[in-house]
C-alpha cells in the first residue's frame, strides 16, 4: 500500500513539474486588444504659439483694409464662418472679400489693442479684441458713405484647419462710452436706441455697427 502511495505520489509531482514547465515555456499572451483601446492622452497645445499666431491675425486687420487684400480674408476667414453684427444682423465670408478687396470699407486710422486669447484646445481659441477707428468710412451699394468712425469690442473665434487659423465666428458691439464718444457721429442715426435705415446699412463683411452699422474690427 505504501508502495501503490508512494507511486501515486511520484507521478503527481511530475505531472505538476511538467505543467510548471509549459506555463514557464509558453507564458500567457497580453491582452492586446485591451491595449488597442485604451485612450492615448492628447499632447498638451502650445498655448503660447496659439497666442502669438491669433494675436498677429487680429493685428494685420488694419493693415489688410488699408491695403485691400483680399487674398488675406480668404485665408484667415472660414468658409463657414458665421458672423453677427452689431445691428444683429448676420454675415459671412464672401461680403468681407468683396467689400474689402473693391475698397468700399477705408478708415484714416484702425487701431487693434487689449487682444486677449483663451486656448480651448490646440485646434480652436477665443479672442476679445479692443478696436478704435477714425476716420471710418463704408460705401454703400446705393453710392452712400456711412461714418464708421468709433470703438469696438468684439468676441472672435478660431479653429485651426490644415494647420492653418481661421476665424469662424464673432460677434461685435460699439463701445457707448466717453472714450468713444468723440468718435461717434453726432448724427440722430448714430443713437443706439434707433434702428439702422436698411439703406444706410453697412455690408455685413465689415462687421458693420447700429445705425449706421460699422465693420467688424479685427
Amino acid at each position: 500500500m505504501k508502495r501503490y502511495f508512494s507511486m501515486s505520489t511520484l507521478v503527481l509531482v511530475t505531472v505538476i513539474a511538467g505543467l510548471l514547465q509549459l506555463g514557464c515555456a509558453n507564458p500567457q499572451p497580453t491582452n492586446t486588444s485591451t491595449n488597442a483601446n485604451m485612450a492615448v492622452a492628447e499632447a498638451t497645445p502650445d498655448k503660447a504659439a496659439i497666442e502669438a499666431e491669433i494675436t498677429r491675425i487680429e493685428n494685420d486687420w488694419p493693415r489688410i483694409v488699408k491695403e485691400h487684400d483680399a487674398a488675406a480674408v480668404r485665408r484667415f476667414e472660414a468658409d463657414d464662418a458665421v458672423f453677427v453684427y452689431p445691428d444683429g444682423s448676420l454675415g459671412g465670408k464672401d461680403q468681407d472679400i468683396k467689400d474689402i478687396g473693391s475698397g468700399a470699407l477705408s478708415a484714416d486710422s484702425w487701431e487693434v489693442s487689449e487682444v486677449a486669447i483663451k486656448v480651448l484646445d490646440k485646434d480652436s481659441a477665443i479672442a476679445t479684441v479692443r478696436s478704435v477707428v477714425k476716420g471710418g468710412k463704408y460705401k454703400t451699394p446705393d453710392g452712400k458713405t456711412n461714418d464708421m468712425s468709433g470703438e469696438y469690442r468684439s468676441v472672435d473665434t478660431f479653429v485651426r484647419r490644415n494647420e492653418q487659423w481661421q476665424l469662424i465666428s464673432y460677434a461685435m458691439v460699439q463701445v457707448r462710452g466717453p472714450s468713444s464718444a468723440a468718435m461717434t457721429s453726432p448724427t440722430p442715426k448714430a443713437s443706439p436706441s434707433m434702428k439702422p435705415s436698411p439703406t444706410a446699412k453697412t455690408s455685413p463683411a465689415m462687421k458693420t455697427m447700429s445705425p449706421p452699422p460699422p465693420t467688424k474690427t479685427p
